[in-house]
């Protein structure tokens, strides 16, 4: 080499070091900026709500926990760059599972809105669980999205109804939601998630194994809902995907665990890209009036007493519906890659994300704010007695203390992460509520 080009390009090298340092040092900072303030704010909530008893601890594995989430980041970033398959949804069908759902509805709603040329095929049984005229509600909301939303009223347990959706519409991207919910309700109820979220699951996953019959190009994408109760009573926080999760403590989180390990296995031996989601205390407008904001507002309405378990010493990730949704949108469009391992078999195009809002809050807090909002929106009177109203009761069996999402998977692979305030979010429920209900409540 020429001598006279040595020290150039030595020169040159050292500032790409540098360059490259800075890079990290902004990422970081980046970073840093992101996750700062809840660890701040989690450390004042635990100081403020009294449990201070593990406040050191919390805030030094909260730090440690943020030095390497970065480097996994960092690294992951280029392991994973070009192994997803991007699927455009305009021209394609789309099968939602529990249309008439809390977050099926919304998403029926939001794929209408992005998309022009899209065809939207809903299944929901109506099952009464809860208020089917809130279903209904969110039907008459939906319409028929200009001709492109197609609604059929029929159960996934139903293994010739689901073969026949699949035969008449084949559908490109198929979105499970459809499921019994409820943690309590299932100790109590047990039949109803065997034949919805064991059976129902398994008949959509046979349905899209079959849909490559006869060379057809079939599924391209299974996104299904998962729940972050498979986590059951880890103390290990925040809940990451790696983490273990063999030790359900309730009927409904051994589906969902149930319904990952079936999708694991279809999608390796018959490589099917599928996508599970864990999502964390979904709430927003027209939710689930099982879940404790709803539930809280309708008894409080009618003058009754809450029950506010673990004498309000429980955390939940609340996580408003449309980030939620966002998060489902951008999942449908990026699909595990199908890839082949070194014995010739299809390694599995499998993958599961957290969506969570990573910003646990005290119930205590996450009633109190609901209090304000509820009179803010002229739900309750200006000078309703709340205290008279609320009852501190123990741990009900099946709960757990806390739950937080790690969604740092979801921020690397798709540049998304929930951020909306719960008290925005309930700010909006709680004017749903009252354009819903009106002035007669519940």
């Amino acid at each position: 080499m020429n001598t006279n080009l040595i020290y150039p390009l030595r020169a040159a090298k050292h500032c790409m070091r540098q360059l490259l340092f800075v890079r990290h040092l902004l990422m970081f900072a980046v970073m840093l900026s992101r996750r700062l303030p809840a660890i701040i704010a989690q450390c004042w909530r635990d100081t403020a709500s009294g449990d201070d008893s593990h406040l050191a601890d919390n805030a030094f594995f909260s730090c440690i926990y943020l030095c390497v989430d970065y480097f996994l980041l960092t690294f992951a970033q280029t392991k994973n760059k070009g192994n997803m398959q991007k699927i455009d949804l305009e021209g394609k069908t789309l099968f939602v599972t529990g249309a008439a759902g809390f977050i099926g509805s919304n998403l029926v709603k939001r794929l209408l809105h992005d998309t022009t040329h899209a065809r939207i095929v809903g299944i929901d049984n109506m099952n009464d669980y809860y208020d089917p005229a809130l279903k209904e509600y969110r039907l008459k909301e939906l319409g028929d999205g200009g001709g492109r939303f197609t609604f059929i009223r029929g159960d996934i347990a139903h293994r010739d109804t689901i073969d026949r959706i699949f035969h008449d519409y084949k559908p490109a991207v198929v979105v499970n939601l459809a499921a019994q919910a409820g943690v309590r309700y299932s100790i109590t109820n047990p039949d109803a998630y065997i034949q919805s979220n064991l059976i129902g699951f398994y008949n959509i996953l046979e349905a899209c194994r079959h849909s490559y019959d006869n060379g057809q190009t079939g599924v391209e994408h299974l996104v299904y809902a998962s729940s972050s109760s498979v986590y059951g009573s880890n103390k290990k926080v925040p809940y990451s995907t790696d983490d273990k999760v063999d030790n359900p403590v309730s009927l409904y989180a051994a589906t969902k665990k149930s319904n990952e390990l079936l999708a694991h296995a279809y999608a390796k031996l018959y490589n099917i890209p599928s996508t599970g989601l864990r999502f964390f205390t979904v709430y927003g407008p027209a939710g689930r009036p099982d879940m404790a904001y709803f539930g809280f507002t309708n008894k409080l309405r009618r003058g009754e007493t809450i029950q506010i378990f673990n004498y309000g010493n429980c955390k939940r990730d609340f996580t408003y519906v449309d980030d939620i949704v966002e998060g489902v949108v951008r999942i449908m469009q990026g699909a595990p890659e199908k890839q082949a391992g070194d014995d010739g078999l299809p390694l599995p195009p499998y993958a599961v994300y957290n969506i969570g809002n990573s910003s646990p809050e005290n119930l205590l807090t996450f009633v109190d704010i609901l209090q304000q909002e509820l009179i803010s929106a002229g739900v309750l009177p200006a000078d309703y007695d709340f205290e008279a109203h609320k009852q501190l009761v123990p741990m009900q069996p099946g709960d757990v203390p806390v739950t937080f999402a790690d969604t740092s998977a979801l921020e690397r692979d798709y540049g998304f992460r929930p951020s909306t305030p719960l008290r925005e979010g309930l700010r909006r429920f709680a004017q749903w509520y009252r354009e819903f209900y009106g002035e007669g409540g519940n």
